[in-house]
C-alpha cells in the first residue's frame, strides 16, 4: 500500500503557488515609489525551493495521486527539474533588466510563478483533462506576459496574436481530448491506451489525436503552425521570450511523450508518419526563414522553430534510446537559448535598443564577457563539438538513424549546415570592429542577477558537452518509464523510411 502523502506529489506546484499568492498579497502593500525587485529575489527563492522540492521527489516511490491524476516517476520530476532550472534563469534575467521604476513588476514575477505551475501540472500529469488545466493556466500567463511591456506599440500587438492563435490552438486539443473520450470512454493516459491497444482503431480517435497534435504544434511552434513565432518574439521583452521560447515548450514536449507513448502507442503507424513531416517541416522552414532575417529576435524565433523540429526527429525513433535523445535535446536547448536572450536582455535593456544582427558590430571589444558568452551560445546552437548542442543532435540523429530513418537524419544534417550560416553572421558581427564614424551602443555593466544567470547557462552547456553522461542516464531512466513500441512488420513502408 502507498503511503505517501499525496500532496508531496506535487511539492513543487504547492511551493510556486504559494509564492506567487504571496507576492499578490504583498505587492499592494509596498509604496509605490519603491523598488519590486526585492519581491522578484523572493520568487528566485521560491524557485529554488520547488527545485529542491522537485529533487526531493526522487526518494519518493513512483506513484499517482489526487484519484489518478498526477503522477511521480522519473519522467515528470526530470521535467520538474528542468522546468524550475529554467524559470529560475528567465527571474534572473527580469531582475538584470527590469527597470525598477517598471510598472505592475510584483505582478510580472507572480505570473512567472503561476505560469511555472502550469508547465509543470502539464509534465506531471496523467490524465488528459488536467493536461488542459496546466495548459491553460501555461498559457494564460504568458499570454499576459508577452504583452507586459505596455509602452511599446509592438507588446500589445504580439500579445493579442498569441492569445487570439493560442486560444485557436487549445480549442483544436480540447476538442481532440472530447473525440478520444468518445472513442474510449475515458481520458485517463493509461485508460487509452488499453482501450485502444483491445480493441480496432476507430476513426474517432484518429481524429482526436491528429487535433491534439494540432494543439501540441502550436505550442511547440512547428511548422505549420508556427506564424505567431517571430512577430510574438519580437514584441515581447527578452526577458519574457527567455522563458517563452523554453519553458512552455519542454512541457508541451513532456505532454506530447506521454500522449504518444503512453497513451495512443497502439497508433504509431499513423502518428508517426506525422510527426516525420511536421520534423522535417520545422527543420526546413525555420532555417530558411531564418536566413532573411536582420532582426535578432526575429532570427532567434526562425531557430526556435528549426530547433522544435530537430527536437521532433527523436519522437519518431520508438525506443527508449528515442525519448531519452528528445529528453536531453529538450535540456541542452534550454540552457543554451536562455543564455542567448540573457545577453539580448542585458545588451538591449529592457526596452530592445539593440535589434539588428550589425546593432552587435564590436560587442566583444565592449563587453568580453558578454561576447564571449554569446560566441559560445551560438557555437552551440550550430552543434559544435564540446558543448551541449552537439551531443543533443547527435544523440537525436542518432537515434532516428537506428531506427530506420536515415532522410530524416539527412534532412537534419543539411539543414544543421543551413543554420550554420546564420549563427555564424551574428558571430562575426560581435568580434568584428565597428566602423569609426557609426555610433556606438555603450553597454551597461554586468549585475549579480546576469552574471548568476550566465553562470547557470554556460555552465550547463559546458557540462552538456563535456560530460552529457549523468544528464544522459537521467534521461534513460525517465524514458523507462514507458516501454519501447514494437513496430509492426509493415511500419517501414508506412512511415515512409
Amino acid at each position: 500500500m502507498n503511503t505517501t502523502p499525496q500532496i508531496l506529489r506535487i511539492l513543487p506546484e504547492v511551493i510556486l503557488t504559494l509564492v506567487g499568492v504571496i507576492i499578490m498579497l504583498v505587492e499592494p502593500l509596498i509604496a509605490k515609489s519603491s523598488s519590486r525587485k526585492p519581491l522578484g529575489w523572493f520568487s528566485v527563492l521560491g524557485v529554488i525551493a520547488a527545485l529542491a522540492g522537485s529533487l526531493y521527489q526522487y526518494q519518493l516511490p513512483s506513484g499517482t495521486a489526487y484519484f489518478g491524476t498526477v503522477q511521480t516517476d522519473p519522467f515528470s520530476i526530470f521535467f520538474h527539474v528542468l522546468i524550475a532550472g529554467i524559470v529560475l534563469a528567465s527571474l534572473l534575467i527580469a531582475l538584470d533588466s527590469a527597470p525598477d521604476s517598471t510598472p505592475f513588476l510584483g505582478e510580472y514575477f507572480a505570473l512567472v510563478c503561476f505560469g511555472a505551475v502550469g508547465m509543470m501540472l502539464m509534465s506531471s500529469a496523467v490524465e488528459l483533462l488536467l493536461v488542459f488545466i496546466g495548459l491553460e493556466i501555461s498559457s494564460i500567463s504568458t499570454y499576459i506576459l508577452a504583452g507586459f511591456r505596455r509602452k511599446s506599440a509592438k507588446a500589445p500587438e504580439s500579445s493579442i496574436k498569441y492569445f487570439l492563435l493560442g486560444s485557436f490552438a487549445t480549442a483544436f486539443f480540447l476538442y481532440g481530448i472530447a473525440l478520444v473520450f468518445g472513442a474510449t470512454g475515458t481520458t485517463d493516459i493509461s485508460g487509452i491506451a488499453q482501450a485502444l491497444g483491445s480493441s480496432t482503431t476507430p476513426m474517432l480517435a484518429l481524429i482526436g489525436v491528429s487535433m491534439m497534435l494540432i494543439g501540441l504544434g502550436f505550442k511547440v511552434s512547428a511548422a505549420p503552425f508556427q506564424v505567431w513565432t517571430p512577430d510574438v518574439y519580437e514584441g515581447a521583452a527578452s526577458p519574457v521570450v527567455a522563458l517563452m521560447s523554453t519553458g512552455p515548450k519542454v512541457a508541451a514536449f513532456a505532454v506530447l511523450l506521454r500522449v504518444l507513448y503512453g497513451a495512443v502507442p497502439a497508433l504509431h503507424l499513423h502518428w508517426v508518419p506525422l510527426l516525420w513531416l511536421l520534423a522535417a517541416l520545422s527543420m526546413t522552414v525555420g532555417n530558411l526563414g531564418a536566413l532573411r532575417q536582420k532582426n535578432v529576435k526575429r532570427m532567434l524565433a526562425y531557430s526556435s522553430i528549426a530547433h522544435a523540429g530537430y527536437l521532433l526527429v527523436a519522437f519518431t525513433a520508438l525506443s527508449a534510446d528515442g525519448i531519452a535523445a528528445a529528453s536531453f535535446y529538450a535540456v541542452s536547448y534550454a540552457a543554451m537559448n536562455v543564455g542567448v536572450f540573457a545577453v539580448v536582455s542585458h545588451a538591449g535593456g529592457y526596452d530592445d535598443r539593440l535589434t539588428l544582427i550589425e546593432d552587435y558590430k564590436g560587442l566583444a571589444y565592449r563587453s568580453p564577457l558578454l561576447g564571449g558568452a554569446m560566441g559560445f551560445f551560438l557555437i552551440s546552437l550550430i552543434g559544435i563539438p564540446f558543448t551541449g548542442g552537439f551531443f543533443g543532435k547527435f544523440y537525436v540523429f542518432s537515434a532516428a538513424i537506428h531506427s530506420g530513418f536515415v532522410w530524416l537524419a539527412v534532412i537534419g544534417l543539411i539543414n544543421s549546415g543551413i543554420a550554420a550560416y546564420y549563427y555564424l553572421r551574428v558571430l562575426a558581427a560581435i568580434y568584428s570592429k565597428p566602423a569609426e564614424s557609426s555610433p556606438v551602443m555603450a553597454v551597461p555593466a554586468a549585475t549579480l542577477p546576469l552574471l548568476l544567470a550566465l553562470l547557470i547557462t554556460v555552465a550547463s552547456t559546458l557540462i552538456l558537452g563535456i560530460a552529457p553522461g549523468r544528464i544522459l542516464a537521467q534521461a534513460k531512466a525517465a524514458a523507462a518509464t514507458y516501454p519501447v513500441i514494437n513496430p509492426d512488420a509493415d511500419s517501414a513502408a508506412v512511415a515512409g523510411r
